[in-house]
């Protein structure tokens, strides 16, 4: 019996065979500008040749599966022929989803994975979960971890201990990915270049560009300086989509400085923006969001465990999800954390190798052990106790 594993995000989707490899696979749809009547979905991306002006049709809203149709089709294509050519008669699926999802989600999501497809067994399970089993597989010493899953629509911070969620200390931040790239194209559309129709541009810039800073004021203070002195200054040449497929930075040494460049690529100069806009994780207050930043909100979130265990977290704390790739975001996760926390206390902050697919890798750990069986909902209990069984067994 094979298990498919899916982390199914609102951004991307982790899927792969829990005996295969995983593959990051954009979790929507979309349209261009040029090819209007045509949809393309997940990584039929690449097909697409002017992404400029790219219409995305997203499944999620808000961090929960809203619209059906675009992830049916979505689901379609990754299990159909030209990806994973499932065969739900002899497939288990493992697939997330988020904290606290509404029941009449997770109603459809039973019907859809055992009505529509009919897979042979499923196991629902939030994200965490399968980055903390995946932890604790990696440090079988630790009874306790702080999972923080910065991804496209929240940062959630949820503290398990043995593999058991803290409900009570769970907290999410309405600071995602996507509110940072939205971010960015108002600023860059304000002060230079009119670019709110541009998310797959500008989300590419962020990635490219973006880092956390460790000292706020003092990177303002150099991004304000003229000439060689601002470091922090670059210069991002836009893609064309003819000559330049992908946006990329002048090197240094190739930077105008003053007056405008001869080669007629289109440029953006970003001073302060590299560091402002993943500032808004840290202080989401910047932007008129009225929540803790990270450091902060992992720190209360342990306050309200009990106090002997508090000590295991601050040493256990675990960085996932896209967000947490920007330079510098450890380290200021740590710096902060530590200057909130009692001086007794060890802090310790670990950033997996990859942190997109660090929940997928716990879910193929996931489905080699002994007791998956008696983790799963079968095809048989769901026909005989329906929606009941799944509330029962899935700890959402």
């Amino acid at each position: 019996m094979a298990t498919l594993v899916l982390d199914n995000g609102a951004y991307t989707a982790k899927i792969g065979y829990s005996h295969a490899n995983v593959s990051v696979i954009p979790n929507c749809q979309f349209r261009s500008k040029t090819a209007r009547l045509k949809t393309f979905t997940a990584n039929q991306l690449d097909e697409i040749k002017d992404p400029s002006g790219l219409f995305y049709i997203l499944p999620f809203q808000k961090g929960y599966l809203v619209n059906w149709d675009v992830q049916r089709q979505v689901w379609d294509y990754l299990f159909g022929k030209e990806m994973y050519q499932v065969d739900f008669v002899d497939t288990n699926i493992i697939i997330t989803e988020p904290y606290f999802n509404f029941s009449s989600i997770q109603e459809s999501m039973n019907e859809i994975l055992f009505e529509e497809y009919q897979f042979q067994a499923v196991l629902r399970v939030n994200a965490g979960a399968l980055s903390a089993h995946r932890y604790f597989r990696d440090n079988p010493s630790e009874l306790c971890c702080i999972i923080v899953d910065s991804g496209y629509s929240f940062t959630h911070i949820v503290p398990y201990c043995r593999s058991k969620k803290k409900k009570e200390a769970i907290i999410r931040i309405n600071v995602g990915g996507k509110l940072l790239t939205n971010h960015l194209k108002e600023i860059i559309s304000y002060r230079q270049l009119h670019v709110m129709d541009e998310t797959h541009v500008i989300n590419q810039v962020k990635e490219d560009v973006c880092y956390v800073s460790q000292d706020f004021y003092k990177d303002m203070e150099i991004a304000k300086l003229k000439g060689e002195e601002n470091t922090v200054m670059v210069d991002y040449v836009l893609p064309d989509f003819s000559t330049i497929k992908k946006g990329f930075c002048k090197p240094r040494e190739e930077m105008v400085l003053s007056g405008k460049y001869k080669t007629g690529e289109q440029i953006l100069r970003l001073t302060n923006e590299r560091f402002a806009v993943p500032e808004i994780l840290f202080h989401p207050s910047d932007i008129g969001i009225q929540e803790m930043g990270i450091p902060e909100a992992i720190v209360d979130s342990i306050q309200n465990l009990p106090e002997e265990m508090q000590p295991h977290f601050f040493k256990n704390i675990v960085l996932t999800g896209g967000n947490t790739l920007f330079p510098g975001f450890r380290d200021r996760v740590y710096s902060e954390v530590r200057c909130l926390t009692p001086t007794d206390y060890d802090v310790s902050v670990v950033l997996p190798e990859n942190p997109i697919t660090y929940s997928w890798e716990g879910g193929k750990l996931i489905s080699e052990n002994d007791d998956f069986e008696d983790m799963v909902v079968t095809r048989e209990d769901y026909e005989e106790h329906g929606h009941n069984i799944c509330e029962e067994k899935f700890d959402i």
